[in-house]
């Protein structure tokens, strides 16, 4: 099997269609397929700040539905499931606009959504482990964690990344470059951490390169370990950057 695997889309519905067709996707009978067999794989994060949440939230829904989504949670995901529990979360880092959007549909679509949504999640895997030695994890995944029982430990890692307990100038938690230690031959595919460029080091990719604060919609394309990107529709905001040292 090859794959496709797409960084955080962030409601960034235009691009993400954009990188379909860059990539050969086409439409049939209302489904993305590629003509050559490709399959479609998702780091998670598909929700939040950007325009189009629930555009991009019914496409992964109708995938799942027919059985051909590869989907892993990031944090965000986990957040809006927590709020759709009824649990008392902040609307900030971009739950507003998702939230918001849903408050815009009438009631009862409100309430069918959120359904779809809850069950949605609870089928998603924490993390995928793919044909031909490939894994993706939202926010990556070390070497040691793989095949062990989940843990609160592993999950926390998957949704938020190798967190210091620091918080930077900009209010964003401080994390350690795991990828830069990481010894093993199977690829780990992530994102979560928006970088202007792939953040490829020692048979791991960061794929997050920012659609959402103006930078790209990249895909990592395996087992040919090649990128391909769409610009961004939004405005472009560098602080949002990470720089990797």
């Amino acid at each position: 099997m090859k794959y496709d695997i797409i960084g955080d889309i962030h409601g960034c519905y235009a691009e993400l269609l954009e990188l379909f067709s860059m990539l050969g996707y086409e439409k049939r009978q209302g489904r993305y397929v590629h003509p050559k067999g490709r399959q479609l794989v998702f780091v998670g994060d598909a929700m939040d700040r950007g325009p189009d949440s629930l555009a991009v939230l019914r496409l992964l829904f109708e995938m799942q539905e027919d059985r051909t989504l590869y989907y892993c949670p990031g944090n965000h995901c986990n957040k809006l499931y927590r709020f759709f529990k009824g649990n008392r979360v902040q609307l900030t880092h971009g739950l507003e606009t998702t939230v918001n959007e849903w408050h815009r549909l009438p009631k009862k679509e409100q309430q069918q959504f959120r359904s779809r949504y809850l069950r949605f999640y609870e089928d998603l895997p924490l993390y995928l482990e793919l044909e031909g030695g490939l894994v993706v994890a939202h926010a990556g995944i070390k070497a040691d964690m793989l095949g062990k029982p989940l843990s609160k430990s592993i999950a926390a890692f998957v949704l938020y990344g190798d967190t210091t307990g620091k918080i930077d100038a900009y209010g964003r938690p401080v994390r350690r470059d795991w990828a830069k230690s990481y010894k093993a031959e199977k690829w780990v595919v992530y994102g979560h951490t928006p970088t202007e460029e792939p953040y490829i080091i020692n048979n791991t990719a960061n794929i997050d390169t920012g659609c959402v604060f103006g930078g790209c919609l990249t895909a990592f394309r395996y087992p040919e370990k090649t990128t391909v990107s769409v610009p961004s529709f939004q405005p472009y905001q560098p602080e949002r950057f990470h720089k990797f040292i």
